[in-house]
């Protein structure tokens, strides 16, 4: 087994830059800038020129004691993004150190971003930090989710180590919106208790931010997971949706169902499946 010292010295650091513009009808990736394992895919045009799908790519695989990932995301005024992901993410079980995601998007006036990620698996014995920082101006608008499994369930593995960091800041044009803050520990009492995760190992929950959610609020909340439990709020200026259950599948769909009805609102279409979550 590596001492702390030496995964440490292994361990990767990665950047991803991307800028999205709205050139003409056409929204395009004008800025890619890349360091280490991130990267990004050939945009993508599924849906029309008005929506830039993108893929975004960590080649390793997985993320382990000591990785640094950080992802920017800026839309410029009236662009629109789509970002998703090809596979789970998977933070791997540490020798001593963290490891540490930040994802901060920006988006413009008039703009739209949609970050739409295959689930988040913690290893047993992985110590994750997680923070997402989401700054929107003037009428920009934002969907997002992260659906979160402690444990490969799959395998019968519990959550009996490490710990798992999570933070998300939303604000609009600097007021702030959401602040959320969490610590999971491995074995705690947290993970079992029915004010916790109540022995559920997946939880996830979706933000939508835009003018008029009052609309879907009644068509969201007769969506229901075909496992587990979901829930949704409406806060002023945002709506929350939240799953707790044993599937990532049920918790995807469960989201896809809400994201169909809230796009039309959010982003003025009609929901259209990016392509890699069907294979």
């Amino acid at each position: 087994m590596y001492s702390a010292e030496a995964v440490h010295l292994r361990a990767w650091r990665a950047e991803l830059d991307l800028g999205f513009e709205r050139r003409g009808p056409r929204s395009v990736l004008a800025l890619r800038r890349q360091e280490g394992p991130l990267a990004v895919q050939k945009p993508l045009y599924p849906e029309g020129e008005g929506v830039c799908h993108a893929i975004v790519l960590h080649p390793p695989g997985g993320i382990a004691g000591g990785d640094e990932l950080e992802i920017a995301v800026r839309a410029g005024d009236r662009s629109h993004a789509l970002l998703t992901t090809p596979g789970a993410a998977k933070w791997y079980r540490t020798g001593g150190p963290w490891a540490g995601q930040h994802l901060a998007i920006e988006v413009g006036d008039g703009a739209c971003v949609e970050w739409l990620p295959q689930e988040t698996i913690v290893f047993d014995g992985a110590l994750a930090s997680m923070k997402a920082e989401i700054q929107l101006a003037g009428s920009g608008s934002y969907l997002g989710w992260d659906i979160l499994c402690l444990g490969r369930s799959g395998s019968g593995e519990r959550f009996a180590r490490g710990a798992c960091r999570l933070e998300t800041v939303l604000r609009r044009d600097g007021r702030l919106l959401r602040f959320e803050r969490g610590f999971v520990e491995g074995g705690g009492a947290f993970l079992d208790s029915p004010a916790g995760l109540a022995g559920a190992p997946v939880c996830g929950t979706l933000l939508a931010s835009a003018w008029s959610l009052e609309t879907t609020l009644a068509r969201c909340r007769e969506q229901r997971p075909e496992s587990g439990a979901g829930a949704v709020t409406l806060l002023p200026g945002l709506l929350v949706a939240r799953y707790l259950g044993d599937s990532t599948e049920s918790a995807k769909k469960y989201f896809a169902k809400l994201w169909s009805v809230l796009r039309p609102a959010v982003a003025g279409r009609d929901a259209a499946e990016p392509r890699i979550w069907r294979t």
